[in-house]
């Protein structure tokens, strides 16, 4: 009898601390699984965070740009023009299979002398530098305009490429030389050529002022523009 009672007495005690359990605040149970842990956001690897924001050609050292397309052989003297500049002779390469047009006018431009003596008008450091106008200020041209050749030409630096208004057909005579790549730029101007020799000589041009929109208050001038066939076809004719 003694031992039933004990189990009863044991049996109450049980019932009654579930019967406790059962009355508590849910706030005050102990869960039976760890709560989700607030998510803390991972950090992002150096290698993986995103470049900052620059300008273009701080943005285009990080991946290199693909090539300015040229021809598929050998350019001939007659595809060179010579640029002379006070500091030196520049090379540019003209590409006739993606600017025909444009390439052909800038010939006979050069042929008939006219960019000669001609402003670097506006030159804006880390981008271009624009010559091409009789008038020195931007507004003026040969009077003939070229309709536009947008192509796969990339404006890196190097690139030679043409002037225009906000008409796309609106081209003349401006044109301009890319300082650093401005692929920004690429589909929306004809590019017609590339410097080939010589890029140090147009690294030297006088910068214009960045609050002018480039004008140049001392403009370096082209001495002569002239088809590298035509003066080695010269120097190589007898007196």
């Amino acid at each position: 009898m003694r031992k039933l009672a004990y189990g009863i007495v044991i049996l109450l005690v049980l019932a009654g601390a579930v019967f406790l359990s059962l009355r508590m605040n849910p706030a005050e149970r102990t869960p039976t699984s760890p709560p989700v842990a607030a998510t803390t956001p991972a950090a992002t690897p150096p290698a993986q965070q995103a470049a900052p924001a620059g300008r273009p050609e701080q943005q285009a050292a990080l991946v290199p740009p693909p090539p300015v397309i040229t021809q598929q052989t050998t350019p001939t003297d007659d595809d060179i023009l010579l640029l002379e500049t006070p500091y030196g002779t520049v090379e540019i390469e003209t590409f006739p299979q993606l600017a025909p047009n444009h390439v052909t006018r800038i010939k006979e431009l050069a042929r008939e002398k006219f960019y000669d003596g001609l402003l670097f008008h506006r030159v804006i450091a880390g981008f271009m530098a624009q010559t091409g106008d009789p008038r020195g200020n931007g507004t003026g041209g040969s009077g003939k305009n070229i309709n536009a050749e947008f192509n796969e030409g990339k404006h890196i630096r190097g690139a030679v490429s043409m002037a225009r208004s906000q008409n796309p057909n609106s081209a003349d005579s401006q044109f301009f030389i890319v300082l650093a790549d401005s692929q920004f730029l690429d589909r929306n101007y004809t590019v017609w050529g590339r410097v080939i020799r010589g890029m140090e000589f147009i690294d030297s041009i006088r910068r214009g002022d960045p609050n002018r929109n480039g004008e140049v208050g001392d403009p370096d001038k082209i001495v002569t523009m002239r088809v590298k066939g035509d003066v080695e076809g010269a120097a190589a004719r007898p007196n």
